[in-house]
C-alpha cells in the first residue's frame, strides 16, 4: 500500500516551528510520511503567523500555489493551522474556498482526527479556541490546550538542538499585538512535564534545548500547596541532566527580568549567556500607546542590571518603527537608545496594523510607508555599526562553539574540509573551517575576524572545551518561509 504523505510550510516564530514538529509527530503515528514536495502530498498544512500582514500574505500566496494540485487531486486535504487560523477563522474560506481545515493554536492536537473527518465527509472542518471575551478565564484557558505530546527529531533545525515549550499564551496585551488573542491566556506548564520532555530529548541526542514562551521570564508554576517554580528554579532543576550541554530561553519581558533569573544565568554553567529583551521603542509616549508598561528609564536600569550581574552577557532587542503617532523626535529617542545600548543585534520591524488589536481600534496608522522604510533603514544602520563593534571586540578570544551545520555561505563545500557554522555561549554566530565529523560537537574556536553579522575563527585542536571565556560563570525539519523571534 502506498504510504500517506504530509507536506507542511511554517511561517513565523520558534513556537510555530515547534508546533509543526509536534503536528508531524502526531501524523506519523497515523502512518504519514513527511514529504518536501507539495505535489506528492495527501495532506498539505500551512502553519501560519499573524504578527504582521506580510506573513499572512505569504501564506495566501502559498495557498494559491496548491490550487492546481487540489484541482487534479480533489481528495487532497488542505489545512490552515496556527495563529492566522485562530484569528481569521471562517474568513479564510472566503479568500481560499478550497481549504478543508482551519485549526487554531489551541486545537492542534485534533489535527489527525480532523484530517480523517475531512476525508470521510468532504466538508470543511473548524477547530478554534474561545476568544478572550467569550467566557471566563478558566473556560478560555481550557480551550487552549498545551500541545506537547510527541517529539519528531526529523523536524528539528538540527538533530542535537530542540525547542521546549514551557508556557503558552500571553497576558501583556500590548496594543499592537495579536498574540493574546491567537494563543490565549498565559499558562505555565508543569515543571515535571517539562523536565521529563528534556530528558526524552537528550535521549534522542539533543545537546541544547531552547525554552520557549511568549514572555518566557514570566514563567511561574503554582503547585497549589504554596510552592512556586520560577524559570530560575526550572533551569536549575534541568541543569544536571546527563548529556545536556546548553540551555537557552526566549523571549523575555523587561519588567520580569528578576535578579534570581540573572543569578541563574550567571551561576549555571550550561545556561547560555544571552538575553533577548525587546524594548520596542525608546520613547515613553510611544511605549505608553503600545501599553508596554515600562519606561525607557526602567529599561535602561534593567539592561545595566543584566550586564552587572552577568558579565559578558549578550543582549538583543526588538524595535517597531512607525508606530501610531511616532514623531521624528520620538524616533530619535529610539535611535539614541539603540546607539547607547550596544545590543549584539536588534530585530527591527515596520509597524503593521493588525485587525482586532487595541492599536487598530484606538489609533490611526498615520505614519507614511516611505517614512517607515526610512526609519527602518536609519535604525538598522545604527544597529549594524554596534553589531560590528560588538563582534570586533571578540577578536582574539577563544570560545566554545556548538557546531550546527555546513555554512550556507561557505565557499568550501566539498572535500574533507568545509566551512562550518555554530553559536557561542553568548549566541554569536561563528564560521570556521572543519570536517563534517565536528557537526554536533562543542569545540574551542579562536576568533580571528568579524563582520556585523558573523564571527570567523579557527578550531583549536587539543584544547579543553569548556564554558566560553567571554562569559565565564563564577561557579561550578519543516519547510520554513520566514522566521521571526517569539
Amino acid at each position: 500500500m502506498t504510504a500517506k504523505k504530509v507536506y507542511i510550510e511554517t511561517v513565523g516564530c520558534q513556537m510555530n516551528v515547534l508546533d509543526s514538529e509536534l503536528v508531524i509527530g502526531a501524523l506519523r503515528k497515523q502512518g504519514y510520511d513527511l514529504t518536501d514536495t507539495a505535489a506528492d502530498a495527501d495532506v498539505l498544512l500551512f502553519n501560519t503567523c499573524s504578527v504582521r500582514e506580510h506573513a499572512e500574505e505569504k501564506t495566501y500566496s502559498a495557498l494559491g500555489r496548491v490550487v492546481p494540485h487540489k484541482k487534479h487531486n480533489p481528495g487532497v486535504v488542505v489545512g490552515v493551522i496556527g495563529c492566522m487560523a485562530q484569528k481569521d477563522q471562517h474568513a479564510i474560506l472566503d479568500r481560499a474556498p478550497y481549504v478543508d481545515m482551519v485549526v487554531g493554536t489551541g486545537q492542534l492536537a485534533r489535527i489527525p482526527e480532523l484530517v480523517e473527518e475531512v476525508k470521510r465527509t468532504r466538508t470543511p472542518q473548524f477547530a478554534v479556541s474561545l476568544g478572550r471575551a467569550d467566557g471566563g478565564r478558566h473556560e478560555v484557558e481550557a480551550s487552549f490546550e498545551s500541545y506537547d505530546p510527541t517529539r519528531d527529531p526529523s523536524m528539528r533545525p538540527t538533530p542535537f538542538q530542540a525547542f521546549v515549550r514551557i508556557q503558552i499564551g500571553c497576558d501583556k496585551f500590548c496594543t499592537y499585538c495579536v498574540v493574546p488573542s491567537t494563543r490565549g491566556p498565559e499558562q505555565s506548564r508543569q515543571p515535571d512535564h517539562i523536565l521529563a520532555e528534556v530528558r526524552q530529548l537528550v535521549e534522542q541526542g539533543c545537546k541544547e534545548v531552547t525554552l520557549l514562551g511568549q514572555t518566557v521570564n514570566s514563567y511561574v508554576y503554582e503547585h497549589g500547596d504554596g510552592r512556586r517554580t520560577r524559570l530560575s528554579d526550572l533551569m536549575a532543576a534541568m541543569h544536571d541532566t546527563p548529556g545536556l550541554d546548553r540551555i537557552k530561553f526566549v523571549t523575555n519581558y523587561p519588567k520580569d527580568m528578576t535578579d534570581d533569573l540573572l543569578d541563574a544565568v550567571r551561576e549555571l554553567p550550561k545556561v547560555v549567556k544571552y538575553l533577548h529583551v525587546p524594548a520596542q521603542s525608546g520613547c515613553d509616549e510611544v511605549l505608553k500607546r503600545m501599553k508596554r508598561n515600562y519606561t525607557v528609564a526602567s529599561y535602561r536600569e534593567m539592561l545595566a542590571r543584566c550586564r552587572e550581574k552577568v558579565p559578558g552577557v549578550s543582549v538583543t532587542s526588538d524595535f517597531i518603527v512607525g508606530f501610531c503617532g511616532e514623531t521624528e523626535e520620538s524616533f530619535q529617542k529610539t535611535m539614541d537608545l539603540v546607539r547607547e545600548s550596544v545590543f549584539k543585534n536588534s530585530y527591527i520591524f515596520k509597524y503593521s496594523e493588525r485587525t482586532g488589536t487595541k492599536a487598530a481600534d484606538r489609533y490611526p496608522d498615520d505614519i507614511d510607508e516611505e517614512v517607515k522604510k526610512r526609519r527602518n533603514q536609519d535604525l538598522l544602520a545604527v544597529q549594524n555599526a554596534n553589531s560590528l563593534a560588538d563582534h570586533q571586540a571578540q577578536i582574539g578570544k577563544t570560545t566554545s562553539v556548538i557546531v550546527e551545520r555546513a555554512s550556507r555561505h561557505g565557499k568550501r563545500e566539498t572535500g574533507p574540509v568545509k566551512q562550518l557554522t555554530g553559536h557561542t555561549m553568548a549566541d554569536h554566530i561563528v564560521v570556521f573551517d572543519g570536517p563534517d565529523r565536528l557537526i554536533g560537537e562543542i569545540v574551542p574556536v579562536r576568533i580571528d575576524d568579524a563582520s556585523p553579522f558573523t564571527l570567523y575563527g579557527e578550531v583549536l585542536t587539543g584544547e579543553t572545551v569548556g564554558v566560553s571565556s567571554e562569559a565565564k560563570p563564577r561557579a561550578a525539519r519543516p519547510r520554513r518561509i520566514g522566521l521571526n523571534t517569539v
